[in-house]
């Protein structure tokens, strides 16, 4: 059931809880997270970068897929479409082609900038009932070309762009996509809890959940996190199995080098994952 992100996650933020962002890179990727998400009775948000998007063929073809897939499957909780870290003319290309949410990644301009373009997608988002995310600090690493050094969100700064409206908010508190450093010294959850007093309510948005230990999730959830983006982790895990197929000689074994058999292993490897998140998250069984 494909809707926008708005209700989801404001139902999550006042029940405690954190719905998964899981991005998605194929079809593979899309039936791992539908299946499982319907087995575990929880809602979802589909992730999809510019890049990705563009590997599956364009924002039009990315739609397609998931929405049939969603009526073929009987798809009955409720999933929503997310542009990641959208640019101002992907943001529109993502709600021309029928995306349920968007993302509009203006922290990398200067903060006039941001707050004028995040109105400029806001209006015409909320017109089509679309749920929108701003972000301001650079989440650390690195997300499709744009590298960000983990900065911490200025609080002012944050207050203003919650105050336009928008339906989640995502802001640096020492997070970074990919794998995280040894010497990483966790999240800042002093600027979190300013965060939240100054964002109204808003639910607010964790970026690179792949590798932060358990304990700060549920901590951050508990000071307003409603949406934990998760992607690194599930390509490591599909990579994994499918190496373990390869080097113990399956894919030369009858059919074994059958494309469906060959991404079964790493199929199975994502569902685990998948199934892990949501229980650490809290969303099993918050459909309904």
């Amino acid at each position: 059931m494909l809707v926008s992100a708005k209700e989801m996650l404001q139902k999550a933020r006042a029940e405690g809880y954190g719905v998964a962002q899981i991005n998605i890179n194929n079809l593979e990727w899309i039936k791992a997270v539908l299946t499982t998400v319907q087995e575990l009775q929880s809602p979802v948000i589909l992730g999809v970068s510019e890049g990705a998007a563009k590997y599956m063929g364009g924002y039009e073809n990315v739609m397609a897929m998931v929405s049939t897939l969603d009526k073929a499957m009987k798809i009955t909780v409720p999933v929503a479409v997310h542009l990641d870290h959208g640019t101002f003319e992907g943001s529109f290309k993502a709600l021309r082609a029928g995306f349920t949410s968007i993302m509009f990644d203006g922290s990398h301009y200067p903060f006039e900038e941001n707050l004028q373009k995040t109105k400029e997608v806001l209006a015409a988002a909320h017109a089509m009932g679309v749920s929108v995310e701003a972000e301001v600090g650079s989440i650390g690493g690195e997300e499709d070309g744009v590298v960000g050094m983990g900065e911490v969100a200025d609080i002012e700064e944050c207050r203003i762009i919650a105050a336009t409206g928008v339906d989640l908010f995502a802001a640096g508190i020492g997070n970074i996509h990919g794998k995280y450093p040894a010497n990483w010294p966790g999240l800042r959850f002093d600027v979190l809890e300013n965060v939240a007093k100054v964002t109204n309510g808003v639910p607010l948005v964790l970026h690179g959940g792949t590798g932060i230990p358990a304990d700060q999730i549920k901590k951050a959830i508990s000071l307003g996190i409603a949406k934990i983006n998760v992607n690194t982790e599930l390509q490591l895990a599909f990579a994994a199995a499918t190496r373990e197929y390869i080097l113990a000689g399956k894919d030369l074994e009858s059919k074994g080098f059958d494309p469906r058999k060959l991404l079964e292993p790493g199929y199975k490897a994502m569902k685990q994952v998948i199934k892990d998140k949501l229980e650490m998250f809290g969303s099993v069984g918050k459909a309904a």
